[in-house]
């Protein structure tokens, strides 16, 4: 290889060749550059237009001598002006208007190669000619220039020399219509329009307006319909009620249903116990006294007087005639933590309209929020039901010591509450089978659990049911260490979470097996089956024994006869943060518990805040 050859760039300057970078600042300095100019010339020429006056010296006139220039772009300016409006009269300013779009395109294509294709170029400035002509020609033909601002016409020199040749060949309607093709398709080759699309654009346009007008049309006919026949059925009601009693024109008030103020009729239990200890009764096997809990306070504040609510009555009326609806309180309840307001709408009014104004109705009660129900059960009235201003407190011992919650035949009965009209409200784990509590911090979670726990204390003896709560928080559930219910200590370590649950699987499946050795299918079934040998006197063997291969004397080893077996019920508090820690341990062993467990009498109860699919997986 030569000297020359050595020493010569790599990027190839030597041969005159710009580089790629330099080609990339031409580039930009190119672009850049012409959109500048195009702007500056657009603002001069604005400039220059806008600020026009005929006596300044220009193309057509030369002005008063010593007098000085008007046009703010100076001499220059006043000639240029002059000379535009003297040629296109009123369409000088589509020469600006040009340079703006032009300035425009440069912006957008400014990442792309500047080019000079001569042929575009060609084929633009024929369309600009075409459009300038048509233009002007069409400005003189149509439009006069009654103040004569301008030198010549409104279309200038060029538009009367083109309206005059056009008007003299076509007469004053063809020679328009002549002008506008040839301006359209100027325009199409300037610019490179589509007029077919553009059809279509404001072909979509109208029939989408169309569209809209006609459901809005639809819907005025339907409501005012459905309006004629509420005023219809209205009229014929209210006819109805003047011949038969003229007694019946004054409204009745609505029907007040008292609220509950006393707890409900309690049971025997809890009017024959006294005070006593939790110790006692663990030793004995006994249930706990009602003693322990909380009474409830006797001047508790019951919630509205009856002339409230007539009150509150008349004026959901009012409220619901504003909104175009009428209807009737024919009944309120009210309860510890909201009152139910029965309605009977007029014939006609469906109860989605209803339903709709739930908001503005809270709105116009002042009140954060209104729930309708539309069905009722054995009732045809619907329902408004508002929140009270103060709340009852419902305590656990009014539920426990209700005759209802002592009827209860099923060891797994929970204690969930009060209902709207102040009566208990029960459940049973046992058909559920697996409940799961979930919500954010401060709803309740802890609450619900604990009141489901005491439930189950003072409903069955550690012989019926058996409890295994895991508490990973080590906070919630530690207060129920040392009760007889329990199968093991309550639980704070992951790992020995896992075990009981490994545990749960292994004794449902030994259950299984016994109940399939005893013919029946469910707990109950085998523990009524167990119960009805020993009122008999009779003891059966358990059938899964196999005698004990170590001990000497085999052949006496006898079967251990078999006893009822309790329910099992698998407490976790914070499930997400057990998942989170041994997740892939407990999974499976959740789900076979959650998918086979309800005949073998095993159940749980789920509490987290996260109810997510991560955390309750399902497999």
């Amino acid at each position: 290889m030569s000297k020359a050859n050595q020493n010569q760039p790599a990027d190839g300057s030597a041969n005159g060749k710009i580089s790629e970078k330099g080609q990339e600042i031409l580039q930009r300095v190119s672009h850049e550059g012409l959109l500048i100019s195009l702007i500056a010339l657009f603002v001069y020429l604005m400039l220059a237009l806008l600020s026009y006056s005929s006596s300044d010296p220009g193309w057509s006139s030369t002005g008063m001598s010593g007098e000085a220039i008007h046009n703010l772009a100076g001499p220059t300016g006043a000639w240029l002006s002059d000379r535009l409006y003297s040629w296109f009269g009123n369409l000088a300013y589509l020469l600006p208007v040009i340079l703006v779009y032009q300035a425009l395109i440069q912006f957008r294509d400014r990442n792309k190669p500047f080019t000079l294709d001569w042929m575009l170029i060609a084929l633009r400035f024929t369309g600009f000619i075409l459009v300038m002509v048509s233009a002007t020609g069409l400005a003189s033909l149509q439009f006069y220039d009654a103040e004569q601002s301008l030198p010549f016409s409104s279309g200038g020199l060029l538009g009367e020399e083109i309206a005059a040749a056009t008007e003299a060949a076509f007469n004053r309607i063809g020679a328009t219509i002549l002008l506008l093709a040839i301006l359209f398709f100027g325009c199409t080759i300037f610019t490179d329009i589509s007029w077919l699309a553009v059809m279509d654009f404001l072909g979509q346009l109208v029939l989408t307006a169309y569209d809209k007008a006609g459901d809005y049309v639809r819907n005025k006919r339907i409501e005012k319909e459905e309006k004629h026949i509420a005023e219809q059925a209205q009229k014929e009601r209210k006819a109805a009620v003047e011949i038969k009693s003229q007694k019946q024109l004054e409204k009745k008030p609505p029907k007040i249903t008292p609220p509950v103020i006393t707890p409900p009729k309690p049971s025997v239990r809890a009017q024959k116990e006294k005070q006593g200890t939790l110790f006692e009764t663990a030793v004995t096997g006994e249930l706990p006294k009602l003693e322990l809990l909380d009474k409830a306070s006797e001047n508790q504040d019951t919630g509205f007087s009856e002339e409230s609510l007539e009150a509150m009555s008349k004026l959901l009326e009012l409220k619901l005639q504003d909104f175009g609806i009428s209807a009737e309180v024919v009944s309120v309840q009210p309860g510890p933590v909201i009152t139910r307001f029965e309605i009977q709408p007029a014939p006609g009014v469906k109860a989605s309209r209803i339903s709709n104004l739930a908001k503005d109705l809270a709105r116009s009660l002042s009140l954060v929020s209104v729930r309708v129900v539309e069905v009722i059960p054995g009732k045809s009235f619907v329902g408004i039901e508002t929140p009270n201003e103060k709340r009852q407190m419902v305590l656990l011992r009014e539920v426990l010591a209700s005759e209802a919650y002592e009827k209860a035949k099923s060891p797994l009965t929970f204690a969930l509450g009060h209902d709207i009209s102040g009566q208990p409200v029960m459940a049973d784990l046992a058909k559920m089978p697996h409940l799961l509590v979930a919500g954010t911090t401060g709803s309740g979670k802890s609450v619900g659990v604990n009141s489901m726990l005491i439930s189950l204390l003072y409903k069955a003896t550690p012989r019926e049911v058996r409890l295994i709560l895991v508490d990973p928080k080590m906070l919630e559930l530690s207060i129920y260490e040392g009760i007889p219910h329990l199968l093991t200590p309550v639980i704070t370590d992951m790992n020995d979470a896992s075990n009981g649950l490994r545990w749960c699987v292994g004794e449902m499946e030994r259950r299984y097996k016994l109940m399939a050795a005893m013919g029946v299918r469910n707990l109950a079934g085998f523990n009524r089956k167990i119960e009805e040998a020993n009122a008999r006197g009779e003891q059966i063997p358990d059938p899964l024994w196999v005698p004990d291969p170590m001990v000497l004397d085999v052949e006496n080893q006898e079967a251990p006869n078999l006893d009822t077996l309790p329910f099992i019920v698998v407490v976790i508090d914070e499930f997400a943060d057990m998942m989170m820690i041994v997740g892939k341990k407990v999974e499976q062993l959740i789900a076979r518990i959650a998918q086979k467990a309800r005949a073998a009498g095993i159940h749980m109860v789920l509490a987290t805040q996260r109810p997510s699919v991560d955390v309750i997986t399902g497999l």
